[in-house]
């Protein structure tokens, strides 16, 4: 069984002024992202702005930052989609590139009810038995909430490993545990709600913030569990206020504008999304600032 490990970073893509993807700065980022606490990167999640990328740009990312991290971390691919036959054929191509997995999101738009999420999901799983699958349920997002019963049936399939659960609710979570083995992984995919996620029996997170604390998401969710819950604690707390800043505004908005002023030249998000409003870099700049994180 693959164990992806605690913190999985969600990796931003970075841009040319151009609004071009910057190959050189992404293996560069996740060279740094395996060097300091990220177990397993994942390419082409909504933070990496995948919903304006084609798929030619996807898999040159997923090659480029395979190439960069190899045998030092995981390389998870986003190739999900509202389409199952495109799902497919994405993850195919993905677990031929050798990389460690798939993230598989909830179909989005058109709002298919659990038996149709059901039978997408094992339809990709079966398409690729040899390749490990992560769920992702972010029902904000797609306006599909993947219920914990439809959870529990897919954890049966033996490809289907994992889950990222971005409901943003505790109960959940449980219920999902409740109902599935043991080695069935569930990670949080907030950073905020990570340690109340792992306290009813998530692994770890599915993470933007370990762009830059990657080595304290670590000791915090090793502390909290071998039994240390007062140091994760001290730590989730320090970093609260860079949990909200992070979504201020729509991520990857945030975490590209806090990586630019650590000195990361990865640009702005492609639109739609917009440029960085003014409020939100001083908010940022004070934030980093107070966390040693920026001089200045």
């Amino acid at each position: 069984m693959i164990d992806f490990g605690a913190v999985l970073t969600a990796m931003v893509t970075p841009m040319r002024a151009d609004g071009s993807v910057n190959y050189d700065v992404t293996a560069r980022l996740a060279d740094a992202l395996a060097r300091h606490g990220s177990d397993t990167i994942l390419v082409c999640g909504t933070t990496g702005e995948s919903p304006t990328l084609t798929w030619d740009e996807e898999f040159e990312l997923f090659r480029v930052v395979r190439n960069a991290v190899a045998g030092r971390a995981k390389v998870m691919a986003g190739t999900g989609s509202n389409s199952t036959r495109e799902a497919i054929e994405a993850t195919q191509k993905a677990a031929s590139l050798g990389l460690d997995g798939s993230l598989q999101v909830v179909p989005y738009y058109n709002k298919p009810p659990q038996a149709g999420m059901l039978a997408h999901f094992q339809a990709i799983a079966s398409a690729c038995p040899e390749f490990p699958l992560m769920l992702y349920n972010i029902p904000g997002r797609t306006g599909a909430d993947l219920l914990p019963e439809t959870v529990a049936q897919l954890a049966e399939v033996s490809n289907i490993v994992a889950i990222k659960e971005a409901s943003g609710n505790i109960d959940r979570v449980a219920r999902i545990r409740r109902q599935t083995p043991a080695e069935f992984a569930i990670y949080s995919g907030d950073d905020g709600l990570t340690l109340p996620l792992m306290a009813v029996g998530a692994r770890g997170v599915v993470s933007v913030a370990s762009h830059l604390i990657g080595d304290d998401l670590q000791r915090a969710i090793a502390a909290f569990a071998s039994g240390d819950p007062a140091t994760a604690t001290a730590l989730h707390l320090k970093y609260l206020p860079l949990f909200d800043a992070l979504f201020a505004t729509t991520n990857p908005i945030p975490v590209k504008c806090a990586l630019r002023l650590m000195g990361w030249d990865v640009g702005e998000c492609r639109l739609p999304l917009s440029a960085t409003p003014d409020a939100i870099e001083a908010q940022m700049r004070s934030v980093l600032h107070d966390l040693k994180l920026v001089q200045s």
